[in-house]
C-alpha cells in the first residue's frame, strides 16, 4: 500500500490539488498531517478525486501517523538537498527511487509544507529522501508538481505504454527506406563525401527512431514520388 502524506498543508486548494494528481496515478490513500482546515475549495480543486478528500486520514504527527499505520518505507522529499555533510539531506532522483522501491509492504511518499517543506528531524524518520533536479534560477516546485513527477516515475515502471496495437516497422521496411534514400541521393548533383554524410545520418536517424508499418509505408510513397520527379 502507498500511502500520500501531506505535512502540515496551509493551503486547502492544494489538497485538492494534490488528490487530484493522485488518482491520475491511481493512487487512493490520503494522509494529512495536522492540516489547514479544508474548505470547499479542497473538493471544487479536486474535481474528480474528491472521493480521495473525504476518505482522507489526519494525524498530529508523522511519528504518530508512522507509527499507528506500520509503516515499512518511509520516502522523505526536499526540494534543498543536501551535499555529502548533510546526512538528512542525501537525496536520490524520483528516477532512483522507482528503479530500486520493489516491492516494501507500507509505503509513504511524504511531502512537506508549502513554504518551508520538511524539517531535518522529520526527514531523519524517513528511509530515504527525494529530491527533483531543477533550474537555479527558480528551484523549488509546488507540491504538486512534485508529486506528479513522483508519481509518474513510480507508475510508468507499473504500467505498460498503450503501443501494443501499433504495428512497429520491421527491420526489412527501415532498410528499404535507407536504400530508397540512397537512390534519390545518387540522382542528386552531390560531392560523394556529402552524399556519404547524408546516407550515414539518415541510417543513424532511422536506427534511433521508433516508427510504425504505417508511417514507413507513408514515407515509402514519398520516395517513389521523389524518384519518379526526380
Amino acid at each position: 500500500m502507498i500511502y500520500v502524506v501531506f505535512v502540515e498543508p496551509e493551503t486547502p486548494g492544494n489538497i485538492g490539488f494534490l488528490a487530484r494528481t493522485m488518482k491520475n496515478f491511481g493512487l487512493r490513500d490520503m494522509v494529512l498531517i495536522n492540516p489547514c482546515q479544508l474548505e470547499n475549495d479542497s473538493y471544487y480543486k479536486a474535481m474528480h478525486a474528491r472521493e480521495i478528500v473525504s476518505n482522507r486520514q489526519e494525524y498530529s504527527s508523522l511519528e504518530e501517523f508512522i507509527k499507528i499505520n506500520k509503516i515499512d518505507f518511509a520516502v522523505g522529499t526536499t526540494g534543498t538537498a543536501g551535499g555529502s555533510y548533510n546526512i538528512p539531506r542525501i537525496a536520490v532522483t524520483p528516477e532512483n527511487l522507482a528503479q530500486n522501491l520493489n516491492e516494501r509492504g507500507n509505503i509513504a511518499l511524504i511531502f512537506g509544507r508549502e513554504g518551508d517543506g520538511l524539517t531535518n528531524q522529520e526527514l531523519e524518520l524517513c528511509d530515504v529522501v527525494v529530491s527533483i533536479p531543477t533550474h537555479d534560477v527558480y528551484p523549488i516546485l509546488n507540491i504538486t508538481h512534485a508529486a506528479a513527477i513522483i508519481f509518474y516515475e513510480l507508475f510508468k515502471t507499473e504500467k505498460d505504454y498503450p503501443v501494443e496495437e501499433i504495428d512497429e516497422a520491421s527491420v526489412e521496411e527501415k532498410q528499404d527506406l535507407i536504400r530508397d534514400m540512397n537512390e534519390v541521393l545518387d540522382h542528386l548533383d552531390y560531392p560523394d563525401h556529402k552524399k556519404k554524410n547524408a546516407s550515414t545520418v539518415f541510417r543513424r536517424v532511422m536506427g534511433r527512431a521508433f516508427i510504425s508499418g504505417r508511417e514507413a509505408h507513408t514515407l515509402k510513397g514519398v520516395f517513389r514520388r521523389i524518384k519518379e520527379r526526380i
